[in-house]
């Protein structure tokens, strides 16, 4: 992690329902000595009480009992969308950047395109950042598209060694 560019923020996204806060707390401190953002999945509270620099709202939250916090002034809310009706809530929810996924094709979800997309580019009250099916191949067209940023997993991701080690 301390080889990735600076600009690019770490989400922690707990697969189970409770987060692990002692492995929270390490990445924290670990962000802030390598001044890396992080940002926390679905728990706004817990992200301002840590300090983080965000909280991560996903599509399957509609919840805006979290509008009423006080945010710090770098504090960013960011969400996800699949669709404009998840857009139109995530925009209610007052989040200041949405990943509108999937843009191109991935695994077995049909992509939205690039020219069906054009309705979120009408709204410029938040950034919108493509992901889903985003590789070395088709990243220019998103320099076409206005795009504010990008985010990938497997774009990022490196296959690791057969001894199986990661780092």
């Amino acid at each position: 992690m301390k080889d990735l560019d600076k600009n690019i923020s770490l989400i922690w996204r707990s697969k189970n329902n409770k987060d692990d806060l002692k492995t929270i707390y390490k990445l924290a401190n670990f962000c802030r000595k390598n001044k890396r953002n992080l940002i926390l999945s679905n728990n706004v509270k817990l992200a301002l009480k840590l300090k983080l620099n965000g909280a991560y709202i996903s599509a399957h939250n509609k919840d805006y009992r979290f509008n009423s916090y006080k945010f710090r002034k770098n504090f960013k809310l960011i969400g996800s969308a699949h669709n404009i009706i998840e857009v139109n809530i995530k925009k209610a929810q007052k989040i200041d950047e949405i990943f509108i996924s999937p843009i191109f094709k991935y695994k077995n979800k049909s992509p939205l395109g690039i020219h069906r997309i054009k309705y979120f580019f009408e709204d410029n009250s938040y950034k919108k950042i493509a992901l889903g099916g985003i590789n070395k191949k088709n990243i220019n067209l998103l320099c076409l598209i206005k795009f504010s940023g990008f985010a990938g997993i497997s774009l990022f991701k490196k296959k690791a060694p057969k001894n199986g080690a990661l780092f």
